[in-house]
């Protein structure tokens, strides 16, 4: 079976950080890129960052910028997403994604058509 679980989602308070997994079983990370997408109540989905199958190159949609930092380690066939100084705004599902590795350097980082395999989510709820 073809999985990617998110985990690592809770409240926080604003300024507070949190990091969100995304472990991978019947698939090989290392081949596919890998994206963050959240959803907001009443908003689209968008794109949060996005990283190459090596881990050499990312991308931060302009709300993710300096604030949090997507990684991969390969080896455990998991990705992350280290967010710090969150703020109300960012309370959403935060979903990731898995794509053909291609995906990354077409430079169209949040098309959702680009990405094959979805885990189901993990709420994070910025809240005092």
């Amino acid at each position: 079976q073809l999985q990617l679980v998110e985990s690592g989602g809770g409240l926080v308070q604003p300024g507070g950080s949190l990091r969100l997994s995304c472990a991978a079983s019947g698939l090989t990370l290392e081949n596919y890129a890998i994206a963050w997408f959240r959803q907001a109540p009443g908003k689209e989905r968008e794109g949060v960052s996005c990283i190459s199958s090596t881990g050499g190159g990312a991308n931060y949609a302009d709300s993710a910028k300096l604030r949090f930092i997507i990684s991969r380690d390969n080896a455990k066939n998991t990705a992350y997403l280290q967010m710090n100084m969150l703020k109300p705004e960012d309370t959403a599902v935060y979903y990731c994604a898995a794509g053909p590795a291609g995906t990354y350097y077409t430079g169209n980082y949040y098309d959702p058509l680009g990405y094959d395999y979805w885990g189901q989510g993990t709420q994070v709820t910025v809240s005092s």
